[in-house]
């Protein structure tokens, strides 16, 4: 029985891997980059592609029984693409952000954004859901989860939403300096 605390990593197919061999999603390479820099846990990839927020706040009861030292949050990218209302979508993120921290479980808020094709009025509102709920509780954000990755040759799949291997290493140090902070040595 592994004794390590916990960090889940709980989202949609860019926390799952979608796309890349077993061991190549972000969270994978979070737990080598954890391990190089001397913290002893657990990283859990709680990705499922296709997942909503909706998704995410059904998923909450399971999250939580991993008693998690501390959740990386990233949901929405979903929501955005089928063109969900923005208020339903900060109510579910507002839920599984509030839920975890009255928990005492500790969250980094891991944002996306859409393609310029959403308008740009959607797209602000889209993207201000993460900036608020990191306000609100007080929660480290990482802005744009494929910073560094998204349009950078190598880095995204053909299909142009997912990273690659290369894409995913970078995801994970783009995490790393927000999760620091919250772990122990």
């Amino acid at each position: 029985m592994d004794k390590r605390p916990v960090v889940v990593c709980f989202g949609d197919s860019l926390t799952a891997g979608y796309g890349t061999d077993l061991g190549q999603s972000y969270p994978d390479y979070l737990q080598k980059d954890l391990n190089a820099e001397g913290y002893n846990y657990r990283v859990v990839n709680e990705g499922i592609s296709g997942n909503t927020t909706k998704d995410g706040v059904n998923r909450l009861d399971s999250i939580l029984a991993l008693k998690p030292a501390v959740v990386v949050v990233e949901f929405g990218g979903n929501d955005g693409l089928r063109g969900l209302r923005i208020d339903d979508s900060r109510t579910n993120m507002d839920k599984i952000v509030g839920t975890l921290k009255a928990s005492g479980t500790k969250v980094v808020l891991a944002g996306i954004t859409l393609p310029p094709d959403y308008g740009p009025d959607y797209i602000k509102q889209f993207n201000d859901t993460y900036a608020m709920l990191a306000t609100k509780y007080r929660v480290p954000l990482l802005p744009f989860l494929l910073n560094g990755v998204f349009g950078v040759d190598g880095m995204m799949q053909a299909d142009k939403t997912h990273a690659t291997s290369k894409g995913n290493e970078v995801v994970a140090r783009n995490v790393l300096p927000l999760l620091l902070p919250l772990l122990k040595k």
